[in-house]
């Protein structure tokens, strides 16, 4: 240093100035972090989130990696950098990672049917491609219910003999419909193809290829065995009590649901698959994230705007698109290709659900994807949400029956649902309460917009008016069963007081 300052001065004005720009932007880094930290505090307060760690790329650096809370509920064990997490269906993003290596092995062909791969199968089964099981077009029957309970109690084998003699669900290429079954098969496959079990396979592959280390060493055992630094899984019951999760998953359903992992690791992942150092092909890449299109020419999408591809799932917007994996509504990675910019949480609670917020946390990067300046919504939406800033959310049926008469807007019964739940979200419940009345005006016949308002009510300890619109939602739809359901918890809640 004492002899690059002595032989040029010019060249020491320019290293100051570098300095100078690094220093600034350190200072801006801590600026975001410590604002990143309280937001993050605060939605573990409001969501009751006993643990979770965060990890923030930018630029293919690690430029914030934090550890929040408890471990350990039970026993006081803080979370720490070496602490794991049970990533539940984030493992399918690593099976559809491992697929295409092997379609680049000249192994595998996406659009071959899998009884190519596999003998013995339903003949409803067979014309079934590889592609539609990664994203969830096959058709098939579900292997499993919820929180991961197998169709026949008895076990895993019956499970899969009964889930052969059910008829297909859809018409395969036809409609999305998440399920397990795809991604039993897929393991399978991985096994036969690849001449190794999948587990061994995606570790060679993959784990062993970013330094996985904690990832590997957790393996694919989800809660069922003695994993070092894995942090515990919780849940809330329908009295607000917290209890322990530890579901036993099948070793078949591995490549569906298992995996174990912490922030910092799976965010030099995302590295590594965005550098090529996962794929031969910067095409394979292409692949992965590509929405699949179904025979009548639409985007398979599995809600608004969130495209199904091979494992991964793509935000199809125009402005700030992502691709993200999720598992668990407990953790997630959200990448911003165009913004060079990835964001993982995860976490030890289901409702934690960051998907919901990562692109709130995106907005301390880039400004205009901040939930306050209406990023995000529909057009319609926006316009309103635009107005409404200025009028008060009292004013939403007058602003929008306005803005239909005026401009010819129109408000769909979703994007308005959706508007409501991004500002409960965001604790603003009163506002959120406006959206959904203004739903059931627009859409009386509507059971959900009822049930909407319901629920927001009931987060509100409003119980007498949440029943109230439970029950206009089976007045409207006597078949309507999550207000069935969701009246039954608020009356026996009800006559707990």
């Amino acid at each position: 240093m004492i002899e690059f300052i002595r032989n040029s001065g010019k060249k020491l004005i320019k290293a100051s100035v570098i300095s100078l720009s690094l220093f600034l932007g350190l200072v801006i880094g801590l600026v975001q972090a410590d604002e990143i930290d309280d937001f993050l505090r605060a939605k573990m307060a409001d969501k009751k989130i006993p643990g979770l760690q965060i990890a923030i790329v930018r630029d293919n650096v690690i430029i914030k990696s934090s550890s929040y809370g408890l471990a350990n509920v039970q026993h006081g064990v803080a979370i720490n950098k070496d602490t794991v997490f049970s990533i539940a269906s984030m493992t399918k993003g690593f099976t559809g990672v491992a697929i295409m290596q092997l379609v680049e092995q000249n192994k595998l062909v996406l659009d071959a049917s899998i009884s190519t791969y596999l003998t013995d199968l339903p003949l409803s089964w067979q014309a079934i491609t590889v592609r539609q099981l990664l994203n969830h077009t096959s058709g098939l029957p579900d292997i499993v219910m919820g929180e991961l309970k197998l169709i026949d109690p008895r076990g895993g084998q019956q499970s899969w003999e009964l889930v052969q003699q059910r008829a297909l669900e859809a018409k395969p290429n036809t409609q999305v419909k998440y399920n397990q079954t795809n991604y039993v098969l897929l393991g399978k496959i991985i096994d036969k193809v690849s001449g190794q079990p999948f587990a061994e396979f995606i570790d060679q592959y993959q784990l062993q290829k970013v330094a996985m280390q904690k990832t590997s060493a957790a393996g694919f055992g989800y809660q069922g065995y003695v994993v070092p630094n894995l942090s515990g899984f919780y849940a809330y019951d329908s009295s607000g009590k917290m209890r322990n999760l530890s579901p036993s998953i099948p070793p078949f359903l591995a490549t569906a649901a298992s995996m174990n992992s912490n922030a910092n690791e799976l965010a030099r992942y995302t590295i590594a698959l965005q550098r090529g150092e996962l794929f031969k092909h910067a095409s394979s890449l292409d692949s992965l994230w590509s929405v699949a299109v179904l025979n009548n020419g639409n985007k398979a999408f599995r809600g608004p705007q969130h495209g199904s591809a091979l494992g991964w799932y793509v935000i199809d917007r125009p402005i700030h698109p992502a691709m993200y994996v999720a598992g668990g509504n407990s953790s997630a990675l959200l990448i911003y290709p165009q913004d060079n910019l990835t964001i993982v949480v995860v976490s030890n609670l289901i409702g934690t659900n960051p998907k919901s917020f990562i692109d709130e946390i995106a907005g301390f990067y880039l400004p205009d994807m901040k939930a306050e300046n209406g990023f995000g919504l529909p057009e319609a939406i926006k316009t309103a949400f635009i107005e409404l800033k200025t009028t008060g959310y009292d004013h939403a049926i007058e602003v929008v029956t306005r803005l239909q008469q005026k401009k010819g807007l129109v408000f769909n019964p979703d994007d308005v649902n959706n508007w409501g739940y991004q500002l409960l979200n965001q604790n603003k419940n009163h506002q959120a309460l406006e959206i959904f009345k203004l739903n059931i005006f627009l859409h009386p016949r509507i059971a959900n917009t009822y049930d909407s308002l319901a629920e927001t009510h009931l987060a509100m300890g409003n119980i007498n008016q949440a029943i109230e619109f439970y029950q206009q939602a089976l007045d409207v739809d006597p078949t309507y069963y999550n207000a069935k359901i969701a009246k039954e918890v608020v009356d026996s809640l009800k006559s707990k007081r």
